[in-house]
């Protein structure tokens, strides 16, 4: 990986942090998309210590918010000329209904809307740094998730597990029409499933039950380094040089759930999304 920039969302703690310090032990520069500059900075001081790298930095980009991803596209564009692998790692999971900056769901917001929208800002640079990858954290959770192509947002009844599966659903189903939409760019889009980590994500919840929930279930959990290994694998691997389209699980490739692979609903789900978002569809 020497010679080649990364950037990892979410890369303050858990999954994101272990990613980001082993891509930069491979010898990558490596970009942290994170929300919070002062966590940033502490994390990325532990990350240029285990790794050797100084090549690490840190650019605030609340993925939640159109404006943050907007400003952390041109900042990294004033810095960087190319762009050779996006892991698109942070998420979140909330115990009652809450909204956006923007005026989404919050769970939609964080998991699946914007890794969309920095993905699509940085595809100028993916294409000037192809052969290149996105990779997409999703969870083995998105099998019991649904998709209401009509109502993307949830309006109805809420409950945050089963927001947190349906995003996830939605990742793994765009991330497969992503990379038919890139076939022949020389950009590959790949979906990765962490597995049971021990991460903050519970403390994201806003709730008491689903943070104690969480604890209770630790030592069922495997540790951060190892949920890492998948995205460091789906993201360096050289047996993966221009495969795109698939899902991986403890680093093999693995089968998603069925609904994922319906081509229909591929086209459908990105079209709901373009429109939700406002964007001009740019491939």
């Amino acid at each position: 990986m020497k010679g080649k920039v990364c950037i990892v969302t979410g890369s303050n703690s858990g999954i994101g942090k272990e990613t980001a310090k082993a891509l930069a032990r491979m010898g990558a520069s490596v970009v942290m998309a994170v929300r919070s500059r002062e966590r940033g900075e502490l994390a990325r001081a532990e990350i240029v210590e285990a790794s050797g790298n100084e090549n690490v930095s840190v650019i605030v980009c609340d993925v939640s918010s159109k404006d943050s991803i907007a400003t952390f596209v041109e900042e990294y564009g004033a810095r960087y000329d190319r762009l050779d692998v996006l892991v698109n790692n942070a998420g979140a999971v909330f115990g009652r209904r809450e909204e956006s900056v923007d005026g989404f769901e919050a769970t939609l917001a964080v998991n699946y809307l914007g890794p969309f929208r920095l993905t699509l800002g940085l595809l100028p640079m993916l294409r000037r740094g192809a052969p290149s990858r996105v990779v997409n954290v999703s969870s083995g959770m998105h099998k019991t998730g649904r998709m209401n192509l009509d109502d993307l947002q949830g309006t109805g009844r809420f409950k945050g597990m089963e927001a947190y599966a349906n995003t996830k659903l939605m990742v793994t189903t765009w991330t497969y029409e992503l990379a038919r939409r890139l076939e022949g760019t020389g950009v590959t889009a790949n979906v990765v499933e962490p597995g049971f980590v021990a991460t903050n994500l519970g403390r994201n919840s806003g709730s008491l039950i689903n943070a104690i929930s969480f604890r209770l279930v630790r030592f069922l959990q495997t540790t951060p380094e190892k949920g890492a290994e998948t995205s460091v694998y789906a993201a360096s691997a050289e047996e993966l040089e221009g495969v795109t389209g698939n899902n991986y699980a403890k680093s093999r490739e693995t089968k998603s759930a069925e609904v994922s692979y319906d081509p229909e609903i591929q086209k459908r789900l990105w079209d709901a999304t373009v429109e939700l978002l406002g964007l001009t569809p740019t491939i």
